[in-house]
């Protein structure tokens, strides 16, 4: 054992030590990683986390590039901000709202307002831990280059802490202002994109942001139980909606950005199957999301103006789909096209759930 414990590298047997591994590769962080590994993994592994993560205390940071060492005084409000990739925030927290909107029961508002920071809070701090993870491949893709960690603002270490101290406070949060089946739920997408999309699967399979792709999707079920308490189908078809667009979403910026996942030797569908068959698999995904994007009406939670709308939007994300497939592989402007519209679809979608809730609500207050 004590020959185990003074090797860099973990010894098999430990159960944890798949997923221990990658958090115990910084200095100031790692006693923070000690409280985020043993709220998060459990008490079964906790003493072994601990212990080995306390011998690796002293070991060097891995993957960082040589001009990845700045002076904590760079690091600016503006910088933690980006940390918490606002863009992809906006979405998950206009689908969480939605899933809040359109659920049975009533929440005060300012719990509400409460609950829909914590969404937001927790997907930035998972957007956090992603970077520090991946600054290595940052640093060579010219779309991320310009991120804190590969820029040099940011020592590596305090953006890891960083998003583990709001992983847990925003879960915390959650679970005392709504209710603990929430927070569950928000606790599981965070650990799910750490774990299993960056740390397992993004560097692995083509299929990454297939299977990575539900960390995403939570936000309608998360929003949903925060107010009725509960999950039902309806916020399933939610999840489902976007665990289907994510793919043919990330794949048009994959084909584009084609070239960047390649020097970063992450294996995007285009890179290892080729344009074409990523094409025909977006295309695929599409038609699938067609008929799922209509279960809500289906299933009467939302009215025929509801149905309308995502029926319309489904069937020009399937046209653009088919342009895509039709362009030359090196023309990329049907990809990016798809890509811009993959946005304004999911907007589109929720937006017309929330919508549709809301007039149909006011209809009937005009009728009592």
């Amino acid at each position: 054992m004590s020959a185990a414990l003074i090797s860099p590298t973990m010894p098999p047997s430990y159960p944890c030590a798949a997923v221990m591994r990658p958090l115990c590769h910084t200095g100031a962080a790692h006693y923070v990683s000690v409280v985020y590994a043993s709220l998060m993994i459990g008490d079964s592994a906790k003493s072994q986390a601990l212990l080995f993560m306390m011998t690796m205390s002293k070991a060097q940071t891995p993957r960082t590039t040589p001009d990845a060492r700045p002076s904590p005084e760079k690091a600016s409000a503006a910088d933690y901000y980006q940390l918490l990739k606002p863009r992809v925030m906006t979405l998950v927290v206009f689908t969480g709202i939605a899933g809040m909107v359109v659920a049975p029961g009533n929440l005060h508002p300012l719990l509400a307002l409460i609950g829909v920071l914590c969404i937001a809070v927790n997907a930035g701090a998972a957007g956090a831990i992603n970077m520090w993870y991946d600054r290595d491949i940052d640093a060579v893709m010219k779309r991320t280059v310009k991120r804190p960690i590969p820029a040099g603002k940011m020592v590596p270490d305090e953006a890891l802490a960083f998003g583990i101290v709001l992983s847990i406070a925003s879960v915390a949060v959650m679970g005392l202002a709504t209710n603990w089946l929430a927070a569950g739920l928000l606790a599981l997408a965070n650990l799910f994109y750490v774990f299993v999309y960056t740390i397992w699967l993004k560097r692995r399979t083509p299929q990454n942001i297939v299977i990575g792709g539900a960390a995403g999707s939570f936000p309608p079920m998360i929003g949903w139980a925060a107010i009725s308490g509960d999950i039902s189908w309806t916020p399933i078809a939610l999840f489902l909606i976007i665990f289907l667009w994510t793919p043919p979403h990330f794949w048009a910026l994959a084909l584009f950005h084609e070239s960047d996942y390649g020097a970063a030797k992450v294996p995007m569908l285009p890179n290892v199957a080729g344009a074409r068959a990523t094409k025909w698999q977006m295309l695929a995904y599409t038609l699938v999301l067609l008929p799922v994007s209509m279960v809500p009406w289906l299933m009467g939670a939302s009215s025929w103006i509801y149905g309308m709308t995502a029926g319309g939007l489904s069937l020009i994300f399937i046209a653009m789909a088919i342009l895509v497939l039709q362009a030359p592989d090196d023309d990329h402007s049907a990809s990016k096209t798809m890509f811009r519209f993959s946005l304004v679809y999911l907007a589109g979608i929720f937006a017309a759930l929330m919508g549709d809730k809301l007039l149909t609500t006011l209809m009937q207050l005009g009728a009592s």
